[in-house]
């Protein structure tokens, strides 16, 4: 399986998945530690990928998102963006129900 199969695989097989750098326990980045705060804050199960110990999935996930920075949420197949947009939709209590239904 080459990296952009084992990426469509990692979204399809998961509702809520967050490509971060480092892990939601051990975030390596601000960025990362923000994302991966608030979906741990909606109490909801969800996968994420250290994109530090994949440098494949590193390179190629930004290709295939059209999307160039980590981290990135991707819900239900579909990309919701980094950051800025997470907390953006947190903020406006966009997020909630987008991840509720995905978690249920």
């Amino acid at each position: 399986m080459d990296v952009e199969q084992l990426i469509q695989q990692q979204i399809k097989e998961n509702p809520i998945i967050l490509y971060m750098k480092g892990t939601p326990e051990f975030p390596s980045c601000g960025f990362s530690a923000r994302a991966s705060e608030i979906l741990m804050g909606y109490g909801k199960k969800f996968a994420y990928v250290n994109i530090l110990e994949n440098p494949d999935i590193r390179a190629t996930l930004p290709r295939i998102a059209n999307w160039p920075t980590f981290p990135q949420l991707w819900v239900n197949g579909e990309l919701i963006g980094g950051c800025d947009i997470i907390v953006e939709m947190a903020q406006k209590g966009e997020l909630q129900p987008i991840i509720d239904k995905a978690g249920a």
